[in-house]
């Protein structure tokens, strides 16, 4: 594992992942950004905050985002701690190679990537598909996560959102959805009205690169089919020796993946730690950042948390 290129400070623009010039997002217009190879592969990551005694934090984005989905929340996360925000493999600034995208493999090249950046131990937070990321990191380098915090979070029940059942249909997206990516994202950002004009813009063409039909189809293939979310975090959550602090965040008004998916956890795993952001739909960090950052911290810095457990499923 090689990094390719050190952290540079963005001067209002910066090249992409390809040499190109890309305007960085105003909000943030100060923060670090970085390259790496992974397995070949050039994956990037944003970055916040200074190093002190608090671990890191990784935030890790869902299908069809990017790093700076987090910009409403990562300078308040960063006060007093580092913030690190990749892009996955076939998304934002990071490379669209020709690989699997499974699950697995995503938690792979972000462990990986961990690697090489030296980090022992850190606090991950994932929203959506970057939930069954953080999940999958439990089985790939369980004793550098210290603990979780899953928002709205794949992995956790049958059901999904229909559009991305829709995705699934055997390679149609992948040999022929590139053109659409673009238009495809703005119908699936726009119609959620949470997210600005310049953010979905923005999504909008990084989604329009090549390769990222691709990545998207091969990405959904692996976790959803038409019936649903086909990975589960019980499918394979005893294999973990000791299962870290964990915290669930959800909204009650979420269309994609429902709450209950959240309660069902709460009820099947004894120590987690279950938030409910009331009137609010699956892009928390988004619709409430200020009550998202509060119930982040509150929980990473909480001196009483316990690692979870499973409860007994029976005799």
């Amino acid at each position: 594992m090689t990094r390719t290129s050190s952290a540079a400070r963005f001067d209002g623009a910066s090249s992409g992942p390809w040499g190109e010039k890309r305007k960085a997002h105003p909000s943030f217009a100060s923060i670090d950004h970085g390259f790496a190879s992974v397995d070949g592969m050039r994956l990037h990551w944003a970055e916040l905050g200074d190093a002190t005694d608090r671990v890191p934090v990784v935030l890790l984005h869902g299908i069809l985002d990017a790093h700076f989905t987090w910009r409403r929340v990562a300078a308040a996360l960063a006060i007093d701690r580092r913030v690190l925000m990749p892009d996955l493999p076939g998304c934002g600034w990071s490379e669209r190679p020709d690989a699997s995208y499974e699950l697995a493999w995503h938690a792979r090249m972000i462990a990986r990537w961990l690697e090489s950046l030296g980090l022992e131990s850190v606090d991950v937070v994932g929203h959506s598909f970057g939930g069954g990321v953080a999940q999958m990191l439990l089985l790939e380098c369980p004793k550098r996560i210290r603990r979780i915090v899953l928002v709205a979070s794949g992995g956790l029940g049958r059901s999904v959102g229909f559009w991305l059942r829709l995705a699934t249909f055997p390679r149609v997206v992948e040999l022929f959805g590139q053109p659409f990516m673009a238009f495809g994202t703005r119908c699936a950002l726009g119609g959620a009205g949470v997210m600005s004009e310049d953010d979905i813009a923005e999504l909008s063409a990084l989604n329009a690169e090549p390769g990222s039909a691709r990545a998207f189809a091969r990405t959904v293939a692996d976790v959803i089919d038409w019936r649903g979310q086909r990975r589960g975090f019980f499918q394979r959550a005893r294999e973990v020796p000791h299962l870290p602090p964990v915290a669930v965040l959800w909204g009650d008004r979420d269309a994609i993946i429902p709450i209950t998916h959240a309660t069902a956890f709460e009820a099947s795993v004894e120590g987690a730690v279950f938030r409910r952001f009331d009137g609010c739909g699956h892009y928390l960090h988004h619709e409430q950042p200020e009550a998202f950052v509060t119930a982040v911290r509150e929980f990473l810095d909480d001196p009483s948390a316990i690692g979870a457990r499973l409860r007994p499923t029976g005799p």
